[in-house]
C-alpha cells in the first residue's frame, strides 16, 4: 500500500522534482489541492497502469 499526501499547487511548484521522486522510488501517491480540495493526483507509474488495465 502507498502513502497518500495532500500537496497545494503552490507548494507542488516549489517541490517538483521532490513529489515526482517520491511518487517514482518510494510509491507514494499525491493529491493536489486548490483552495484545500483535491483537483488532481499524483501516482506511481504501476498504480497508473494497473487503473488503466482495468479500465480496459
Amino acid at each position: 500500500m502507498t502513502d497518500t499526501n495532500e500537496i497545494s499547487v503552490a507548494e507542488l511548484r516549489k517541490n517538483l522534482a521532490e513529489v515526482l521522486n517520491d511518487a517514482a522510488v518510494q510509491g507514494k501517491t499525491f493529491y493536489v489541492t486548490r483552495n484545500g480540495r483535491r483537483i488532481a493526483a499524483i501516482v506511481p507509474v504501476p498504480v497508473a497502469e494497473q487503473s488503466e488495465q482495468a479500465r480496459g
